[in-house]
């Protein structure tokens, strides 16, 4: 088991209980008291897991303002984006969970998978140093749209645009289709005259943000 998990990971583990304890929920080992299970590891890989977060953000985004790192942060490392990772995975198939948890999902429950994900790589770090963890998390991050993580597009726009341009984005609806109740609208969004950005939205708001998102992906170009 502990070999399949390995290759999932691309990381072989020389302490080979490390990662059988990240894999023991704590319902296991209510029903066997000498195991271990993972809460330890699952906090340690949190706190292990938000640096090596924090510092690929604040290196790719070298002139954007605190709490907009402070949200695509909270954005990637969410619980949510934790399980969609373990997910990916297969993490609850390795799990070893007690017979009840077991019955009822416990192997694809989101609080389970995301905290499991947090525990492998705990124990990575425990077992390979800060270097080998670091690697899968940046390769995993490298996968995630930053932009998606944080969904008001126009907040984030707007303190990029006031760093960057000294000025706030304008939004302006340049076309409206359809009959009255399918309404779709385009808008684009501009700075100091210039295009940053368009997007479409079944009203206003939505194709202000759709259009925020494109300006955002264009400033990274």
């Amino acid at each position: 088991m502990s070999n399949d998990i390995e290759q999932v990971l691309d990381y072989s583990f020389k302490n080979k209980e490390l990662i059988r304890e990240a894999l023991t929920h704590k319902s296991f080992t209510g029903e066997r008291r000498s195991v271990k299970h993972n809460e330890r590891l699952e906090f340690l890989g949190d706190s292990v897991l938000g640096l090596v977060a924090a510092e690929y953000i604040y290196s790719k985004y070298p002139e954007v303002e605190e709490g907009v790192l402070s949200k695509i942060k909270s954005g990637l490392v969410s619980r949510h984006n934790l399980y969609l990772w373990a997910s990916e995975l297969d993490l609850g198939a390795y799990l070893a969970l007690g017979a009840g948890e077991a019955a009822t999902g416990g192997r694809t429950r989101e609080s389970i998978l995301s905290n499991a994900m947090e525990a492998v790589l705990g124990a990575v770090y425990l077992d390979g140093g800060f270097e080998s963890v670091k690697n899968i998390i940046n390769k995993w991050i490298s996968t995630q749209s930053l932009t998606e993580v944080s969904s008001d597009y126009k907040s984030t726009l707007q303190e990029i645009v006031q760093k960057k341009y000294k000025s706030v984005p304008e939004y302006e609806v340049i076309q409206t289709v359809g009959p009255e109740h399918e309404k779709i609208f385009t808008v684009v969004v501009s700075s100091l005259k210039k295009e940053l950005g368009r997007g479409r939205g079944k009203n206003k708001k939505l194709a202000e943000q759709d259009a925020a998102k494109n300006a955002l992906e264009n400033l990274k170009k």
